[in-house]
């Protein structure tokens, strides 16, 4: 017997952070009968979401995949507004695969695809303090103190930002290139610490997840992830092979 959420997402139906907000809105049923979290079921029952049947495949072929992700997508399975989704980027992808977390329609980057719920979950989840490194346009320039603010934390909801490395790339008149590495993934955290210092982003690019960088990958375009980079992600969260 597993949690439901696990199952869902082992499924690779969704995250199993996803399956946990479907099971407290009661959109999933056992059987017939609603469930609430923390309940566990057998892969042999009837799971439902929206009234289909949860699909379980008998044995699953693991898929990771990275993309850079364009401007203009959304990160989301299906979207309501009908807006264009990371999903249709995924030519050739035969698995059933989500996006691990997700960058804001207009942020552009590296991002996974899994149907491995573990993953997925592992590198979510807080206490693993994953870097995500970003590349961010930022206007008109900077100072040493709005430096300062965002390395050493900005209070955003009545919670202070971890501290956070940032350096400095390039710096013309009314443009900056900054470096940002951040351990936790809050929403729209990047652009909402630089706003409350008073820099505008022109510009958002996530370049490395952990040991897993961006490279040269075309926008728009995905590969599988390489053997040696699954071990270093891996290590990275503290999973090994």
């Amino acid at each position: 017997m597993d949690r439901i959420q696990k199952i869902i997402a082992d499924a690779g139906y969704c995250s199993r952070r996803k399956a946990e907000e479907l099971i407290a809105q009661g959109r999933v049923k056992v059987n017939g009968r609603p469930i609430k979290l923390g309940d566990k079921a057998s892969p042999k029952d009837a799971i439902s979401i929206d009234g289909e049947r949860l699909y379980i495949p008998k044995k699953k072929n693991k898929i990771y995949i990275m993309m850079n992700k364009p401007r203009g997508y959304v990160t989301t399975v299906s979207d309501e507004l009908g807006r264009k989704s990371v999903m249709e980027l995924l030519d050739g992808v035969e698995e059933r695969v989500y996006p691990v977390g997700r960058l804001d329609k207009n942020t552009e980057g590296l991002l996974l695809f899994t149907n491995d719920g573990n993953f997925s979950n592992d590198i979510m989840h807080p206490s693993r303090h994953i870097s995500k490194t970003y590349r961010v346009t930022v206007r008109p320039n900077i100072t040493e103190e709005q430096l300062v603010q965002l390395s050493t934390g900005i209070d955003l909801d009545g919670k202070k930002t971890l501290p956070a490395t940032v350096t400095v790339v390039t710096k013309q008149e009314n443009r900056v290139v900054l470096l940002m590495t951040i351990k936790e993934g809050r929403n729209r955290q990047i652009r909402r610490m630089c706003e409350a210092v008073g820099l505008e982003v022109a510009r958002l690019r996530r370049i490395s997840i952990g040991p897993l960088k961006l490279g040269m990958l075309k926008s728009g375009t995905w590969r599988e992830l390489k053997p040696d980079e699954l071990r270093a992600i891996r290590n990275a969260i503290g999973k090994e092979d």
